[in-house]
């Protein structure tokens, strides 16, 4: 079971950036997929952008050309550096183990990102 630590949230003006880092612990990092996930209040959790284990990125449209995934094996880290934010990236974010852009796994406690227009 893969224990993870979102953190680097905050608030932000719009056109601001902000680099969330995602801690793992137990199991074989390097060997996963990793994915970050957001959820708007009232809205349902959604896919953000993911990394395989090559280092083979891919993203949601709405984030493609501003956010960027990336990955330090040796420190059992997945990062979302977050560019020209939006009032509408607002959200909770949660790192996770990913098949595709489906979550496997458990949920760390998220980190909250707040866009101000």
């Amino acid at each position: 079971q893969v224990q993870l630590v979102e953190s680097g949230g905050g608030l932000v003006q719009t056109g601001g950036s902000l680099r969330l880092s995602c801690a793992a612990a137990g199991g074989t990092f390097s060997t996963y997929a990793m994915g970050w996930f957001r959820q708007a209040p009232g809205q349902e959790r959604e896919f953000v952008a993911g990394i395989n284990s090559r280092a083979s990125t891919y993203y949601t449209d709405s984030v493609k050309g501003r956010f960027t995934i990336s990955r330090d094996n040796a420190k059992n880290t997945v990062y979302l550096q977050m560019n020209s934010l939006k009032p509408e990236d607002t959200a909770v974010y949660y790192c996770a183990r990913v098949v595709g852009v489906r979550p496997l796994g458990s949920w760390g406690q998220g980190t909250q990102v707040t866009v101000s227009s």
